[in-house]
């Protein structure tokens, strides 16, 4: 099935975010509408580290919390205080298309030597880095990652809404992701 939604016009934001910060995410960055003079942040962001997902947003709209692969699991502090200190109510989790996090295992050699070569560090500590921290960042897909991490949130966060997205580094858009809920 696919779980991918793409948004072109405002008839395709699934109901449960329309009139929402997501709503106006999706407007700013997909269909180029812009707004001056905002004050205070109505969404957290939780996107990926990768230079290619870059966000049209008016400056002061969001708070971003930028992690490999979007994972927010060591970030749970941040979100709270974010959540805390502005009083926002709304969560996108952004994930992308092409994401580096995915399929670590099956390209440690490659992994292994690029830190080799960058950091100059001996072969066995690079291994034993990989081996240490590989599994806890390593996502399966991007899709399923979202989803299983909107859900994580959701059981943290019960009052807050919080929306699975995929940006996609082809079409440079953003795309909602069916995750049953909406």
């Amino acid at each position: 099935m696919n779980r991918l939604v793409k948004v072109k016009n405002k008839d395709d934001i699934f109901n449960i975010y329309k009139n929402t910060p997501i709503s106006k995410l999706l407007e700013y960055h997909n269909f180029g509408e812009t707004k001056d003079g905002i004050n205070d942040a109505e969404l957290i962001i939780g996107t990926c580290m990768d230079n290619r997902v870059q966000l049209n947003i008016p400056k002061n709209f969001a708070y971003v919390i930028r992690t490999g692969g979007s994972n927010l699991h060591n970030s749970s502090f941040y979100v709270s205080y974010a959540l805390s200190a502005s009083g926002v109510k709304t969560i996108a989790l952004i994930v992308h298309s092409d994401c580096g996090m995915v399929n670590l295992g099956g390209r440690k050699e490659k992994i292994v030597n690029g830190i080799i070569k960058v950091t100059g560090w001996k072969k066995i500590y690079a291994e034993d880095y990989f081996k240490s921290y590989a599994p806890i960042c390593e996502i399966v897909n991007e899709v399923t990652f979202a989803i299983s991490e909107v859900k994580r949130l959701r059981e943290i966060y019960p009052t807050v809404l919080i929306a699975p997205l995929l940006y996609n580094v082809e079409d440079d858009l953003l795309y909602l992701i069916d995750d049953e809920q909406a």
